[in-house]
Parts: C-alpha cells; structure tokens; sequence
C-alpha cells in the first residue's frame, strides 16, 4: 500500500496525509487502543487498497475489515 505510520504525540486526530510525496499515517500517541484501532480500521477501508502485494491471509483480514462496521 506504501504508506508509513508513525506514532506522534500532539493535539490531533489519526489520519493519512501526503508528507513531501509520501504516504504517511500519523497515530496519536495519547489516544487510548480502542480509538487507535478504529482510526486505523477506518483508514483501511477507505484508502484505495491493491491487494496484488498482498498474501491470501492478508486479502482476507483486508476483505473481512471492509466487511465489517465497527462499533466502539
């Protein structure tokens, strides 16, 4: 997918960007797990995915999260 994460501390919600032309995903430290995970979750069903680099468990988890709502 060619995206970076990082974990940042600050004042800010999780998300993706384009940081001088590259993919990055900024988590914020100070959210707690489950807020964590959703951000992320709700980021991989949004992005654009190519699941070419992807092995046949990989495409499965990815289905099977764009599958599913989420509820926190």
């Amino acid at each position: 997918m060619g995206y970076k994460i990082r974990y940042e501390k600050g004042n800010f919600k999780t998300g993706a960007c384009m940081l001088q032309n590259s993919k990055v995903v900024v988590v914020n430290r100070f959210s707690n797990l489950e807020m964590k995970i959703g951000a992320l979750v709700g980021l991989l069903r949004d992005m654009p995915t190519d699941g070419s680099m992807l092995n046949e468990k990989q495409r499965q988890f990815l289905r099977s999260i764009k599958q599913t709502k989420l509820t926190i």
